[in-house]
């Protein structure tokens, strides 16, 4: 699989600055709704602290999570707004989160001001675009215990703080948000969790996962 360079897609603190220079500060508690399917895409948003993720609903109700989580230091609303479309997504605050929010003729008016804005948000968008192609293919290709071993290893690449006892996710998922990530029901990502359990690949204390072996999550991935 060839690896998504998301270090690409971070902004830097002068950039950050600009950018704060002509939004303003929002605060998103966890489970928040951002920004909903249909809405005009007027804004686009700098996510300062916190984790975003990207879902559609299905027709039966089922939430999908379509794209990766939007992390920290990156820009997440930017083609539909860009366009001035409409949300085809749902974007919902993992956790606390505190974001910078900059409306759509502001945001213009930035990328003329500060071209370097407007090559990052470039990069961002085509960084995205093979993203998108990268879990298509893990879609295709990759088993359900596949596709629960990479978002693992995903996580703990994006979000992990080292403990003692191993690399611990920096927030947590519920086993159905967890399922709706990887294309799966909530009793699989269930059994399959204890299964990564009893082979000491990770370890879970009071809801809280811990990567122990990346070797072992990364067998999976067949």
């Amino acid at each position: 699989m060839e690896s998504i360079n998301h270090e690409a897609l971070a902004l830097d603190d002068h950039e950050k600055d600009l950018i704060r220079e002509y939004g303003t500060v929002v605060h998103y508690p966890k489970g928040q709704i951002i920004f909903s399917e249909g809405d005009t895409a007027d804004r686009i948003y700098l996510i300062e602290e916190g984790f975003v993720k990207i879902y559609r609903i299905t027709p039966d109700g089922r939430r999908v999570t379509v794209g990766s989580m939007r992390t920290s230091g990156q820009l997440m609303g930017l083609a539909e707004t860009l366009y001035h479309g409409e949300r085809t997504c749902f974007a919902g605050a993992i956790n606390d989160a505190t974001l910078v929010v900059v409306r759509k003729a502001r945001f213009e008016e930035l990328l003329v001001n500060h071209p370097s804005i407007a090559i990052k948000v470039a990069t961002t968008l085509g960084v995205r675009m093979r993203e998108a192609e990268a879990i298509i293919q893990e879609m295709v290709c990759f088993q359900v215990p596949g596709r629960l071993a990479m978002l693992l290893l995903k996580m703990s690449e994006r979000a992990g703080v080292e403990t003692e006892t191993g690399t611990k996710i920096g927030f947590r998922l519920t086993h159905e948000e967890i399922a709706c990530m990887i294309g799966t029901s909530r009793q699989t990502v269930t059994s399959l969790l204890n299964i990564f359990r009893q082979e000491n690949s990770i370890a879970i204390e009071d809801k809280e996962v811990y990567i122990l072996d990346l070797d072992k999550l990364s067998k999976w991935i067949v």
